[in-house]
């Protein structure tokens, strides 16, 4: 069974231990203690609470993609046809390459709040720490 420390499920969250810990305190989120006194939060109810706290689009309206990282524009590279815009979503870099028009009618500018939304067919999904990939010896 996977287990957490407070610190690790307060970066997978992308909040302080302090957020993690009044959780915990409050009853919001189950922790149990280890052999050394220290709190350790089972993955699958991190996994649940997790969900439990993943919002929703906050304009009404309504999308087939999932996958919404609110952020601030960090920087906007214009050339005449393009534009290249970069979001930093909590510990997240997402860059968008667009047309310079549509980042021109969005005011995208650094400091501006932003959402990316991300629709794709492929995901990779990696194991931190771990050379195997899935399917391949």
């Amino acid at each position: 069974m996977t287990t957490f420390r407070i610190s690790e499920a307060a970066a997978l969250l992308g909040v302080s231990s302090d957020t993690v810990r009044r959780w915990v305190d409050a009853g919001r989120l189950g922790a149990e203690r280890d052999e050394h006194g220290h709190r350790r939060v089972d993955g699958a109810d991190l996994a649940a609470f997790a969900r439990s706290q993943v919002g929703t689009a906050g304009d009404g309206g309504r999308s087939s993609a999932r996958n919404r990282f609110r952020g601030i524009v960090t920087e906007v590279i214009r050339d005449a046809v393009m534009a290249q815009v970069e979001i930093a979503a909590g510990p997240f870099r997402v860059v968008s390459l667009m047309s310079r028009q549509a980042a021109d009618e969005l005011g995208l500018e650094a400091g501006v709040v932003a959402d990316a939304v991300i629709k794709s067919t492929n995901v990779v999904v990696e194991i931190p720490g771990h050379d195997r990939v899935a399917g391949h010896v």
